[in-house]
């Protein structure tokens, strides 16, 4: 395949414990996670309200502990080499999963929300589901992927925005939602699966899928909204109002206003946590790589969040380490 620029085509967007309380973060500044003691991955025994933990691995996908429950939003481990960073893209590039990376992270999962099938964010997860027997939540042609894969029909559940799903201790309300557009006005691997196809061999065999929101409310704990891509319907948001949002970095101005709107929508979070700002195709090691024109968009983001926004907190996070809002 030809090099493609990767701004043009995609890109839009253990370890250490850290907390962070709505009010604990230093007012109109960007705070980054600050090394504490190194700390396991918790394996709680007895399940208690407001237990609750948040990771970051890179993109936007997250690892939430929930007392004895665990929560993966995302989850992509394997971090490929598509050429994406460095100018050479290539399209073919083989869908590897790294399974030397993915076990040790990943003991359990209960429930898998994906928000939409991009390699970036869903190609990691027919193999975790396997593995844990977690219930994957997504789209339909994140179903019907899942089927390719292998993944019984009874841990895929297809939604398209508006369930309220109830798992005792905390529930998930999807959010119907939008890709982000490149500089050209389209996106990558556009299309949705309507019927199950062969199991997906390289990275343009994951296509787009549409693309949801989750927001994750714990009994006596945080409510939570999960972005996996920079544009919004916000006419979807009205009466969420999260304490705090995880907001993908956007790459293009074709989509217009997404802070303004993303933020009233969300009726202003307490927290904002930058989100897909890295480079995805290398090590899960702080601090995270980000390119430098990734920099510049970051910096512009947690300014435009102070002005949109004053009395948010803005937390940039590192991998893997956990975080209490």
């Amino acid at each position: 395949m030809p090099s493609l620029d990767r701004r043009r085509f995609l890109r839009d967007t253990a370890a250490t414990t850290a907390l962070v309380t709505t009010g604990g973060l230093a007012a109109g500044a960007a705070t980054p996670a600050h090394a504490a003691t190194p700390a396991a991955a918790p394996t709680p025994t007895a399940r208690r309200k407001g237990a609750v933990s948040f990771r970051w691995w890179g993109t936007a996908g997250w690892r939430v502990d929930i007392a004895d429950r665990t929560v993966l939003v995302d989850p992509f481990l394997s971090r490929i080499d598509t050429g994406l960073f460095t100018g050479a893209f290539k399209t073919d590039t083989k869908l590897t999963v790294r399974t030397d990376v993915i076990d040790p992270r990943v003991d359990r999962a209960t429930t898998v929300l994906v928000t939409h099938t991009h390699w970036d964010h869903f190609m990691d997860v027919p193999y975790i589901a396997k593995r844990t027997g977690a219930r994957v939540f997504g789209t339909l042609t994140a179903y019907h992927l899942g089927l390719a894969y292998g993944v019984p029909s009874t841990q895929l559940s297809s939604v398209k925005g508006g369930e309220v799903l109830d798992f005792g201790d905390h529930s998930v309300e999807v959010v119907g939602s939008l890709h982000s557009r490149n500089p050209s006005y389209s996106l990558a691997f556009p299309g949705v699966r309507v019927s199950q196809p062969a199991q997906p061999a390289t990275i343009a065999d994951l296509p787009e899928g549409d693309t949801l929101g989750y927001l994750l409310r714990v009994d006596g704990g945080p409510s939570v909204y999960f972005t996996g891509a920079s544009d919004v319907a916000e006419r979807n948001l009205t009466g969420l109002s999260p304490d705090v949002a995880m907001v993908a970095l956007q790459n293009a101005t074709t989509t217009g206003d997404y802070l303004p709107r993303l933020l009233a929508g969300l009726d202003y979070p307490k927290v904002v946590v930058p989100v897909h700002f890295d480079n995805f195709e290398t090590a899960l090691q702080n601090p995270p790589p980000v390119a430098e024109t990734d920099r510049t968009r970051l910096n512009d983001m947690i300014a435009a969040v102070r002005r949109i926004s004053p009395r948010s907190r803005v937390l940039v996070p590192e991998y893997e380490t956990a975080y209490h809002f």
